[in-house]
This record gives structure tokens, sequence and C-alpha cells, in this order.
């Protein structure tokens, strides 16, 4: 049983916030490997698993990142990052086949652009709404893009102050999801009693993206806590291919989820919170739910910054020329190249000349116009 009831909003067929069951997105991301087959298997153990949606990730490598961003440490080891993404391109018509699979499924298709050419083609196939990860919070062009349509934005490695101004850039039918932008993270930096207390500032229903390992605690606590959605990685293997497969669960322990939520919401609260101290131990379920302080968790303060979006030169850029939209971009930086400017100050910085020469890859900051 919840402790709160949370604002409602509409997302295509579905309500969701208020009295309504929690919303469970299975999130596939990109765990098909560009591959129908294994992405229709994904989807059909998802639907069996109980969730209500499945989401996945329209990646086009020069929205998100530049070529010189080298490797980048993830779960299943350093790999190069842009290569990967280019390896995972596929053209509109992938995505509008996924669309159908899935509503063949009974399931909502949702799925996460990072800018506005995979936006625009998310709406060119007919989307309901759509899901911004957490490094696009301050990507403004592509909040503009989605403005006019339903949004579920992660707040992972953010202040409240970048998620205000997020939320003043799209449309009143928004809801939150809290997380830590951390693979795999760590359970206990949850700070779950975070779901009222955002739900209480912003007026927006609020849920949770849960990037630990363990399919229970965080999906548990999130629904007695009030938490209106929980998204959680899915994988066929914890041995595949995909970037988010080591800190996914498999089918199995998915099932087992969306059960213990269900159980968890028509129980009482220290019902469920008792069946927690029983499986995970008091300190740690005490811990998980944290203090309802806002603040970056441990696990993702290095990547505040570097994951989120800033001003980067996409060409070599001479002394005296005027910075355009072809030769600067809102990137993440990730760990390989020093991130510039926030977006704030990307219209500003529009026809200025650089005071020196600026090569391909480099944030542009104060010292460069």
């Amino acid at each position: 049983m919840n402790i709160n009831k949370q604002p409602l909003i509409n997302f295509g067929s579905r309500q969701i916030g208020g009295n309504n069951p929690v919303f469970i997105i299975g999130e596939i991301g990109t765990s098909h490997d560009g591959d129908l087959k294994k992405a229709e298997e994904l989807i059909i153990a998802a639907s069996e698993a109980g969730v209500d949606c499945v989401k996945f990730q329209y990646v086009i490598a020069h929205e998100i990142i530049h070529p010189k961003t080298g490797n980048v440490s993830l779960p299943g080891g350093e790999i190069p990052l842009y290569e990967h993404f280019i390896g995972l391109e596929r053209p509109p018509e992938f995505y509008r086949e996924l669309k159908r699979i899935t509503e063949n499924n009974n399931l909502i298709f949702l799925c996460t652009p990072f800018g506005i050419e995979s936006a625009g083609n998310l709406k060119q196939i007919g989307v309901d709404g759509f899901k911004i990860a957490s490094p696009e919070l301050n990507h403004y062009p592509l909040l503009k893009e989605v403005s006019n349509y339903p949004v579920i934005l992660s707040t992972g490695v953010s202040t409240l102050g970048d998620t205000e101004s997020a939320l003043s850039r799209v449309s009143d039918n928004t809801a939150l999801l809290h997380c830590i932008t951390s693979y795999p993270a760590p359970e206990t930096e949850y700070n779950l009693k975070l779901i009222p207390t955002l739900s209480t500032i912003f007026g927006v229903p609020v849920g949770v993206s849960d990037h630990s390992k363990n399919p229970l605690l965080v999906p548990m606590l999130t629904t007695i806590l009030g938490g209106s959605i929980i998204e959680k990685h899915i994988t066929l293997s914890k041995n595949g291919t995909g970037l988010d497969d080591p800190i996914a669960i498999t089918p199995e322990e998915l099932s087992l989820m969306c059960k213990q939520v269900r159980k968890a919401e028509k129980n009482e609260y220290n019902e469920t919170v008792e069946e927690l101290y029983g499986l995970f131990g008091k300190k740690r379920v005490n811990a998980t739910m944290g203090t309802g302080i806002k603040r970056l968790a441990p696990a993702e303060v290095v990547n505040y910054r570097t994951t989120n979006r800033s001003i980067m030169a996409i060409a070599d850029i001479e002394q005296g020329e005027r910075f355009t939209e072809h030769n600067i971009a809102l990137l993440r930086s990730e760990k390989g190249l020093n991130p510039g400017l926030p977006p704030e100050f990307y219209s500003k910085i529009l026809n200025r000349k650089a005071t020196r020469i600026i090569r391909s890859g480099t944030g542009i900051n104060w010292d460069c116009f």
C-alpha cells in the first residue's frame, strides 16, 4: 500500500500516478543488439513477466558522443563506445517494427531519443510519448522537440535545479524517474525517500529507474514509498553482449519482481518493510530508503558534467572563425574528453568568434571566444 497519492498524468492509453497501479517498464535498451528476432524474444519475455511497457533506445552515434571519446569503462569492460554505437544504428523501419511487435503483445512502446533526429524519427512512427535519459536532462533543444508529448524524465546525476530547469521546458504531462547514474548502482545510495519529496516539490508523479542488480529491494521499496513507475533493465542473459546486460535482470527475475511489486501494492506498509527486513536486513533496507534529501549519490559524483551534455567542438575551428551549428554541438564528453560550458550558453556562443584554433572534440569554454 502506497504511503502517498501522487499527481496523475496521461501517457497514451494509460494513466500514471494517482491511485493507479505502479507502471512497470522493462528496459530492453539496446540488449537486442540490433536483431529483431532477439528483440521479439525480449518483448515476449517481458510481457509474460507482467510489465506494462517495454522501452528501447534510438541510437544515432553522433547525437550522443564525439568520435574521439575513446574507450569507456562499462560493466562489461572497456569498449570503444562511439564505434559500438555506430554498430547499433538502425533505420526508422527497425523501430517501427519494434513498435508493432510490442503492441501486438499488448504492451506500451516507449523509446529514448538522444537528439533531434532520433526524436523526429520516433514522431514519424507515431509514438505516444518519450523517455528522456538522465544525461539528456540538460539537452534543452531535445526537451523542446518533445515538449508537446507526454514525457518521462530520468533525474540521475542531477541537482534539484537541473530538474526544475528541465521541467520548465516540457509539458505538464510529465513524470520523473529518480535514479543513480552508475552501473551497477549501489542500492544503499538510492535514497528512495526522495520519491515523495520530489513529487511534493514538483507536483508530478515520481518513480525510479533502478540500475541496481537486485530485482526486489529497490522496486519493492519504491512501491511502498509511493512510487508511480518502476523501470528495470532486462536481458535474456547477463553474459550477453548488450551494454547493460551485466547489470540487467533475467526474465525469471523480472517475473518475480512484478509479482512482488503487485503484492506490495496490496499489503500494508509495515508488512512489506518487515518482509524486506527479513530478506535483506534492517540496516541495508533503511540505508536504501535514505534521508529524502536530494544530493548527488557518491557513486555518480564523478559523472557530473561528463555524463551530462555540454558544448563541444564537432569540427576543427580556426582562430577568428564563427561558432555555428555545424562546428559545435551538445554532447556527452564522457571521461576521454574535457566537457565544455553547459547547454544554456549554446545560443549565446553561436556566431561568436574563436579566440584560438580549437580542435574537434574540445569542450568550448570561456577562453575559446
